[in-house]
């Protein structure tokens, strides 16, 4: 069972910011639950957020939206606090070096957003894969009708992007409609043929 311990500071600024970005109107609504106040101190937890994700799928097609938008956040966030010298050598690789690289670092900010999650991710020969055992997003009372991973695709394809690195994603299971993991398909552009490899911690 998922502990409030669990959730990292990154998804609830990343929500926050989102929903800034594309529902301006509704941010002081949603600052109920995402306080400023929370924000700084990094005490929003498992609850809150629930209850944000909640009401945000009752927002239609904004919940897509709001979601890309905050994984998009996440991988930028993130990868900002790479020192300048690393991500220029990263971006210098080979394309199917990077590909493994970015595919480890997107698993590593998956861990950071909820430490239960356990990713791992796979690429062969210009197909990937990051499959996640637990997901924020899918903790649901009843079976939904669309997969709600929209975050983890999000994140997959910009972190991808910032190794440059050309993907598109599509969810191939979610626990939110009775998957037994969420799991995110990528389409790797140029990948070429590489060898079968897991991602490693």
């Amino acid at each position: 069972m998922m502990t409030e311990a669990q959730l990292g500071r990154l998804l609830p600024a990343c929500l926050h910011q989102a929903i800034a970005d594309l529902l301006p109107d509704r941010l002081e609504y949603y600052e109920e639950w995402l306080s400023p106040d929370g924000l700084r101190d990094g005490t929003i937890g498992l609850a809150p957020v629930s209850a944000v994700l909640g009401f945000l799928r009752t927002e239609g097609a904004a919940y897509q939206r709001v979601m890309a938008r905050a994984g998009e956040l996440a991988a930028a966030w993130s990868l900002a606090e790479w020192p300048a010298l690393q991500r220029r050598i990263a971006s210098s690789l080979p394309l199917a070096v990077r590909t493994r690289l970015a595919l480890r670092a997107a698993r590593k900010i998956a861990q950071s957003v909820l430490a239960s999650s356990e990713p791992s991710a796979r690429v062969r020969r210009g197909q990937a894969t990051l499959r996640l055992k637990t997901s924020v997003f899918c903790l649901t009372r009843e079976t939904q009708p669309r997969p709600l991973c929209d975050f983890y695709a999000a994140l997959a394809v910009a972190t991808l992007a910032s190794f440059q690195v050309t993907s598109t994603a599509r969810i191939e299971s979610c626990r939110a409609m009775a998957g037994p993991a969420c799991v995110v398909a990528l389409d790797i552009v140029g990948a070429g043929r590489a060898e079968d490899t897991a991602i490693a911690a």
